[in-house]
């Protein structure tokens, strides 16, 4: 079977402001835990009811010295976390932290493609008390996912392809924007890469958060004090779609079945 995403998460310099905004905005739970990361940072857990989807982790001084910006990062689960940090480089990636346990979680490191996304590849300790994903996209679990690539959707795709096993589901031409190339895993879709619009300053995957009607959502960002950057908008199979910056300065997307 083919590798896909387990997991997602935010880096934030206000992980308290950000953790009331998704709440608000998207209707996660929250559950803290001190000393959780292998710095002994905090470490809050968002979940969907009782689906956990993703964690909110503290951007530092250090971290934003070295470039990192508020950002979604997304995690892959693979078998062997050092197999895939070496197959990762060998592929023309990058690998920005060397594999590192996580007591009682997994095994992770991070990486970024040859255009320069970042992105987590983890081995996860088995959990027999994480209840099933529901079928069909429940509220507040992640709904599509989107590559925006300063290397080309073309060799993007054949890097994580040949990492994970995805494969090219559809391709949809897009005029002088080129392509826009849907891809999956085991026949199942899982989201879109594209090349880099010059309006998007660096390469970057953006994850679509499902919510109930896009509209309102659209305002609670606003209410909240975020940006709507662009939408709502209809897109090829009938979604609604909005895309947005938090408060903080991290892009991220909702979709819906309605508008």
């Amino acid at each position: 079977m083919a590798d896909t995403f387990i997991w997602y998460e935010l880096m934030t310099p206000d992980p308290d402001a950000a953790i009331d905004f998704y709440k608000k905005v998207v209707g996660w739970n929250a559950a803290g835990f001190p000393n959780a990361t292998p710095d002994g940072s905090a470490y809050t857990v968002l979940s969907a009811g009782e689906r956990g989807v993703g964690g909110i982790l503290k951007l530092t001084q250090v971290m934003g010295e070295a470039g990192m910006k508020p950002i979604w990062v997304g995690y892959v689960g693979v078998p062997d976390a050092d197999e895939a940090a070496r197959r990762i480089a060998a592929a023309g990636g990058a690998i920005r932290m060397e594999p590192t346990d996580i007591p009682g979680v997994g095994r992770f490191a991070m990486a970024a493609d040859p255009g320069g996304a970042l992105f987590y590849v983890m081995t996860p300790k088995p959990r027999e008390d994480e209840p099933p994903l529901a079928e069909g996209g429940e509220i507040g679990t992640i709904g599509w996912r989107e590559l925006y690539s300063s290397a080309g959707e073309k060799a993007s795709f054949a890097f994580y392809s040949g990492l994970f096993g995805w494969e090219t589901m559809h391709e949809m031409p897009m005029g002088e924007m080129g392509t826009y190339r849907l891809f999956g895993a085991d026949g199942v879709q899982m989201g879109g890469m594209m090349d880099k619009p010059p309006n998007i300053p660096a390469s970057i995957w953006s994850f679509y958060v499902n919510v109930d009607g896009v509209d309102a959502a659209a305002e609670r960002v606003k209410a909240q004090g975020g940006q709507v950057l662009m939408g709502p908008m209809e897109v090829p199979g009938g979604s609604w779609i909005v895309q947005c910056m938090d408060p903080q300065g991290a892009a991220f997307a909702l979709v819906s079945a309605k508008r």
